[in-house]
């Protein structure tokens, strides 16, 4: 059976991709479709996708700061919505049933406000997917959802604790010791070597040291794998982690996918029921945007981060199910939320994926902030009087940096994507600050001048190049550009792209090194 489920996976999946639409549209028709079929989920399917979910949390805390989580936007704005969207939808189902609909008309307050909990959550799976698409992660709206959801996800706990009236074991009180042994887990992290031993170490430490631990004391496995990443973050290595268990990941996530269509036989009426929880959804997406714009973040990061977050959560089945259990909700209500999670998802793909063509539409007619009372995380970058721009400031980019300074003066500016390093950067004297070249977010945050006479591409990976790259030809920038490839056909590229010059790095540090040997040690031999 599994067989088959990878087939129509694959064919879906590839139909969707077609289409332009992300591969996760395909995986949820394709567990439809199946399920019309007769085919039902599988307990091998199911460790899977939660194996899936488990990972992804993982490679998340690999990539957050923890400071994200304490500034009053996130916790303060994730309440506030969680809140307020529980309160609308508990009255817009009051009045739902006020109008006769027939799955409604038996539910007392109480039952319809746990069915608006449960629908006030936001998919943490589908966010992070729709992000990683787009290569927007690290963007500003992007860390401000993720802050959202990781809020979501601390509610979640709290709610699966009390509803269950399953208190954490007294040894949960252990966990508060986990920090003791983050020296010990960096240490292994940097013995761990860069092959199968750091795939096979991320693993343990998500699975094992991480779900497996949390399930023991009686907390939530999932929080216990985030919590993992969360204290590897500030590891160099930590983003090669993440990115060794991307493509095992991504793998299990089509098991999650596919589970939620498979999850209900779909019914008439759980389907007019889903509908009707549709019509819902804006309401979700309006107080979201409000809560952003009154935190004063741009139109830009505003609109792209309530479309990340526009959906409908799987944790709505799962609070769900969980009330059916107990007897709170009644068990047709599974299928219609089902199907409402997952029309969701249909819904906010395509939206995602035309983000940023909705927000040029919509910044004609929503009012910005004036520069100087923005948010602080989401403030213009202003690169002054310099005339020289260099994007990486790894050791390829210091050098070039100090070279440049020695030639021009101070007029050279560095962008580094590590805050920490270009706080160390300042330390010692160069004029760097911290963005990350490859998201647009970061271009779209520059203020345009044309001072800017040369840029430097410096970055470690080809693909960052060649995308910044992209990124300064929409501008139409009048400059010259120079940037750095690793291989022939990535310096091929560069050059199709308009780059100026190309400089093979592999090339250039043998010709380098035979000059700088010739010069110091000045052998004893004639040329011929």
């Amino acid at each position: 059976m599994e067989l088959v489920f990878v087939i129509a996976a694959f064919l879906a999946g590839f139909i969707a991709l077609r289409c332009k639409l992300p591969p996760l549209v395909g995986f949820l028709l394709a567990g439809f479709a199946l399920n019309s079929a007769g085919f039902h989920s599988t307990e091998t399917l199911t460790v899977l996708a939660d194996l899936g979910v488990t990972l992804l949390l993982f490679t998340i805390g690999l990539k957050l700061d923890v400071k994200t989580l304490l500034a009053k936007e996130i916790w303060g704005g994730a309440t506030l919505h969680n809140l307020l969207s529980t309160a609308l939808f508990t009255l817009a189902l009051l009045g739902f049933k006020q109008l006769g609909i027939g799955m409604l008309a038996d539910l007392e307050l109480m039952q319809l406000a746990l069915l608006a909990f449960a629908l006030s959550f936001s998919s943490t799976v589908f966010a992070i997917k729709a992000l990683q698409e787009k290569g927007e992660l690290n963007a500003t709206y992007g860390t401000l959802a993720i802050g959202i959801l990781i809020m979501q996800d601390i509610f979640a706990v709290l709610f699966l604790t009390f509803s269950t009236g399953k208190v954490p074991e007294i040894t949960a009180l252990g966990l508060f010791a986990l920090p003791l042994l983050r020296p010990l887990m960096f240490k292994i992290l940097d013995k761990a070597g860069h092959g199968e031993m750091l795939v096979l170490y991320a693993i343990f430490l998500a699975l094992v040291a991480g779900a497996g631990l949390f399930e023991l004391v009686g907390m939530k496995a999932d929080l216990g794998a985030l919590i993992l990443g969360m204290m590897l973050a500030a590891h160099p290595k930590a983003s090669e982690m993440s990115k060794t268990l991307f493509n095992l990941k991504e793998l299990l996530l089509v098991c999650f996918f596919l589970n939620i269509g498979l999850a209900e036989q779909p019914t008439f009426d759980g389907f007019l029921m889903a509908i009707l929880l549709l019509l819902l959804l804006p309401i979700k997406g309006l107080l979201y945007y409000a809560i952003f714009n009154f935190s004063r973040y741009r139109v830009r990061t505003s609109l792209l981060g309530t479309l990340t977050l526009f959906n409908y959560s799987e944790f709505g089945l799962i609070v769900s199910g969980m009330a059916y259990k107990l007897g709170w909700l009644p068990g047709n209500f599974l299928v219609a939320i089902a199907i409402a999670v997952s029309l969701s998802f249909l819904i906010a793909a395509p939206l995602n994926s035309m983000g940023h063509r909705l927000y040029t539409e919509a910044s004609k007619w929503l009012k910005e902030y004036a520069p100087e009372k923005l948010n602080a995380n989401d403030q213009l970058i202003d690169l002054g009087e310099a005339k020289i721009l260099i994007l990486g400031m790894g050791r390829i980019g210091s050098g070039a940096y100090d070279e440049l300074v020695t030639r021009y003066g101070k007029q050279v500016i560095g962008v580094e994507n590590r805050e920490d390093s270009a706080l160390n950067h300042r330390n010692e004297g160069r004029n760097v600050i911290h963005g990350d070249a490859t998201d647009p977010d970061f271009w779209a945050r520059v203020i345009a001048n044309h001072r800017i006479k040369l840029i430097l591409l410096a970055m470690p990976h080809s693909q960052a190049n060649t995308f910044a790259l992209e990124q300064v030809n929409l501008r139409n920038f009048d400059g010259k550009v120079a940037a750095i490839a690793k291989y022939n056909d990535d310096e091929e590229l560069l050059h199709e792209l308009g780059v100026d010059a190309a400089f093979n790095i592999y090339n250039e540090a043998g010709s380098g090194f035979a000059r700088h040997v010739c010069e110091h040690l000045e052998p004893d031999i004639k040329p011929i």
